[in-house]
């Protein structure tokens, strides 16, 4: 049963406890992208029938296995999945950044080019959850960026064959290519490159401690978008909630992983009562029930504060990746918030909304990263590049300064560097 916490009668730790997964994988992980490094394709080979039980023929999905997915899947999911994406496009087009000059000095140009990676790529969980979802909110930024190539990995079944309804989100989204592996394999081939994979230049998406250490170790090799740990959901609501739908935004997350949280922070006893009470209803008719309860059990919890604004002092610090505010006014209460992933506003926006079919992304920051990192964006497909150019006359107004700049660091060279073009023609 999820447990009550009342400020003021139990230690702070315990109200800002965080989930810390305990299984180290680094080793197994290290051995994993050096064999890929070595064996290339061949390793690839050798651990997606290993770990994914598949023997394959070629690593690269064929554009006939594409169109072949996209029939299977149920036209009304088609539907869906373009409703989907044409509202993610909508919202990250107005996240592109524009190149800029300036000017304004006699003699002076400056700027900055934006320019997006040449190649990105995308990690997308497979096995027992297939996430179209994640295809899409990768992979549209991407090209929104400009990205000339994005590269899509993940693990096939069995059969050998990737989830119709992967291919499907990757089809409408337009990814470049498609390769059959998953795991830290994966990401190694992408960060290293093999005979089938090319190297990429930035790796963003989820997965599990595998894919979140691997990535993890291939950062400087190639960037990275997050190190995403298990998911997190914060509800902020008053005393006219309804339990059932607190109980049910809860366990949304909840069902996701067993070391997933879900707090509620509220300023209402009654409204902590009766959502505890709710949750013992639910969660047996859920069809991930184990993994919920495990989840609510070992990491949920129930926070009763002085009143809303302390609520969301406490949201603040915990810096949750999911946010939702139901309040009747949420606007009243939006600048006050300073740190979450995403923010969910009023009585009648689930996460769930965020999670398929609004717009703004669901690859969020995790574990209190917010407080200093950003959901995935447009951002995170390009890099900036300045340059600058300086007449001879636009020299010699600042050259003794940069001069008398570089001896106060001691360093003469950039001193003489400054003022040597002043003195060839003197």
């Amino acid at each position: 049963m999820i447990k009550i916490l009342k400020c003021g009668e139990v230690a702070a730790a315990d109200i800002f406890a965080r989930v810390v997964p305990t299984v180290d994988v680094t080793g197994i992980v290290e051995d994993i992208i050096r064999t890929v490094r070595a064996d290339g394709d061949a390793a690839l080979y050798a651990y997606t029938e290993k770990f994914d039980g598949a023997k394959l023929s070629s690593l690269l999905v064929s554009p006939e296995e594409i169109a072949e997915a996209v029939e299977l899947v149920e036209p009304k999911f088609i539907e869906i999945l373009k409703t989907a994406a044409a509202n993610i496009r909508a919202f990250h087009e107005k996240q592109v950044r524009n190149s800029f000059i300036i000017n304004d000095r006699p003699g002076i140009v400056m700027g900055q080019k934006v320019i997006p990676v040449d190649r990105a790529g995308l990690y997308v969980p497979g096995g027992t959850a297939a996430y179209p979802s994640t295809v899409l909110m990768d992979a549209i930024p991407a090209k929104i960026a400009g990205c000339p190539e994005v590269v899509m990995v993940t693990p096939p079944g069995k059969d050998g064959k990737v989830n119709p309804v992967i291919l499907a989100a990757a089809s409408i989204a337009g990814v470049d290519k498609i390769f059959k592996i998953g795991g830290a394999q994966a990401v190694a081939a992408l960060a290293y490159g093999t005979e089938s994979v090319p190297k990429v230049d930035k790796i963003v998406g989820p997965g599990n401690a595998f894919v979140a250490e691997a990535k993890k170790q291939v950062f400087g090799v190639v960037s990275i978008d997050m190190i995403a740990g298990p998911s997190e959901i914060l509800i902020v609501a008053d005393g006219k909630s309804d339990p059932r739908t607190v109980a049910a935004d809860l366990l949304s997350q909840a069902e996701h992983d067993k070391l997933a949280s879900a707090v509620l922070v509220t300023d209402s006893m009654e409204l902590a009562q009766a959502v505890q009470a709710e949750l013992e209803v639910q969660i047996p008719q859920l069809e991930r029930a184990e993994i919920a309860r495990a989840s609510i059990d070992a990491n949920g919890k129930i926070i009763v504060a002085d009143d809303l604004w302390a609520a969301i002092d406490i949201s603040n610090e915990l810096a949750p990746e999911h946010l939702e505010l139901c309040v009747d006014n949420p606007f009243d209460y939006l600048d006050a918030i300073r740190h979450a992933g995403s923010i969910f506003m009023g009585r009648n926006c689930p996460e769930a909304l965020g999670d398929y079919l609004a717009g703004p992304n669901h690859t969020l920051p995790t574990g209190g990263t917010a407080k200093f990192s950003s959901p995935l964006s447009v951002d995170d497909f390009v890099k900036k590049t300045q340059y600058t150019y300086y007449t001879r006359q636009a020299l010699e107004g600042v050259a003794e300064d940069v001069a008398f700049f570089a001896r106060k660091e001691g360093l003469t060279a950039h001193a003489k560097s400054a003022v040597v073009r002043l003195e060839e023609n003197t």
